[in-house]
């Protein structure tokens, strides 16, 4: 309670009052939350905010204040109780691993020898705990992101390359790996677009994915994507010769109801024949729908279903979201211009992974991350979860970095 006589709420960037030195704390050197953990700064912050949540609890016992005041505090004290209760999850544990270390170091004779490995077994499975807990505190440091429960618009669209069908071939791998990841996720997967090349390969494609936490999983695969590899066919193949080849990806964050006004007048509707499978009917009907929204130049094609008017409505809403992701796009700017790892389409022209199938690897260039096994990546299964859930967790940990680095700035400043 402050001297005026009421609590004043406060965000956890403005809570602690003391002076955070990050001289000697590099982002690229704490990749996991376990590191950031360790360091004292982020020690003396949440030793903070866990005192705060016990004075916070106390004064809620306190007869003298009145309904609003109760409120206020209760508020804070709900935001305040999960961070407090999993540090002091931590602390705990780490303090079992410390009795675990102690004990086994005393554990030297042979008929100790089952012991010393049970203590062991015990010790790294604290120490898996303490890594799990240690995220889970930074994701509740961290505010929600606005668009992470939001359902999402995926294209995908070959690049160019100097012959071979390279792009396209590996195009659609990129897209039945998406697809496959949606199973593996149990999201819903629905194909919008789909345009298919001569020989095999893909064009262009979009699919609406909807489900649980669909953006905040997928909101770093946009981008360029490379790929390295030696042609199946041709002459090159019989050289063997490394072709490079590229594709994009757009995630398109697409809440649940997108209130963007569209003046028919503003679009140019066409029909044509679609060029994908879909039997006869679909082949021989102007049933596919392709928008133009002239004011900004924005196209979209839907052409999976028979009825041309379920082709608009899709079209439509793929344009509403095309057109929403714009407003994203600027709030996104503002907010995170100093983000390493870009949110959505705001670095589509950098290439943000290769795919190297002479050397089996594909590397992550945003966090200097390699994955062996390409086939299991494409795979879009438990390889891809692990490789999208360590850029979520760098990412975090660059949030965290971040607000720190914010809040030490307030501290400086006298806020």
């Amino acid at each position: 309670l402050h001297s005026c006589g009421f609590w004043r709420p406060k965000s956890l960037l403005d809570t602690a009052r003391f002076t955070l030195s990050f001289n000697g704390l590099h982002r690229k050197k704490h990749q996991d939350s376990r590191a950031l953990w360790k360091h004292e700064a982020v020690q003396k912050y949440l030793e903070t905010l866990s005192k705060e949540y016990q004075q916070v609890s106390h004064l809620l016992n306190a007869d003298s204040i009145n309904d609003f005041e109760q409120r206020t505090l209760r508020r804070r004290c709900a935001s305040l109780s999960p961070i407090a209760a999993a540090f002091q999850e931590i602390k705990e544990a780490e303090r079992e691993v410390q009795d675990l270390e102690a004990m086994c170091r005393e554990l030297d004779s042979r008929d100790e020898k089952q012991l010393l490995e049970l203590a062991l077994e015990e010790k790294e499975t604290l120490d898996k705990k303490i890594n799990t807990l240690c995220r889970k505190l930074f994701q509740l440091l961290l505010p929600k992101g606005k668009y992470d429960r939001s359902h999402v618009i995926l294209e995908v669209t070959a690049g160019r390359t100097t012959g071979g069908d390279i792009c396209q071939q590996f195009t659609k791998e990129m897209f039945e790996m998406y697809h496959n990841y949606a199973d593996y996720k149990h999201w819903t997967f629905d194909i919008v677009n789909y345009v298919p090349a001569e020989i095999g390969g893909l064009h262009h494609a979009t699919a609406h994915i909807s489900g649980d936490d669909v953006y905040r999983h997928l909101k770093y695969e946009g981008g360029t994507h490379r790929v390295q590899r030696i042609p199946e066919t041709g002459m090159s193949s019989r050289m063997q010769r490394i072709h490079t080849g590229t594709m994009s990806v757009i995630v398109l964050p697409q809440p649940e109801e997108v209130d963007v006004k569209v003046d028919p007048k503003d679009l140019r509707i066409d029909t044509f024949r679609s060029k994908g499978a879909g039997g006869q009917h679909v082949n021989k009907t102007d049933s596919a729908v392709r928008i133009v929204h002239l004011p900004t130049g924005l196209v979209v094609e839907c052409q999976q279903e028979r009825s041309q008017q379920i082709n608009k409505e899709i079209a439509l809403r793929t344009l509403r979201a095309k057109l929403y992701q714009q407003i994203i796009e600027k709030q996104l700017s503002q907010e995170q211009n100093a983000r390493k790892l870009q949110l959505g389409t705001r670095a589509q022209s950098e290439r943000i992974r290769t795919y190297n199938f002479t050397q089996d690897r594909v590397t992550d260039h945003r966090i200097s991350y390699d994955a062996r096994n390409i086939k299991e990546i494409l795979n879009g299964k438990e390889a891809l979860d692990k490789l999208i859930n360590r850029l979520l967790e760098f990412a975090e940990i660059e949030a965290v970095t971040e607000y720190l680095e914010n809040l030490q700035a307030l501290e400086g400043g006298g806020c």
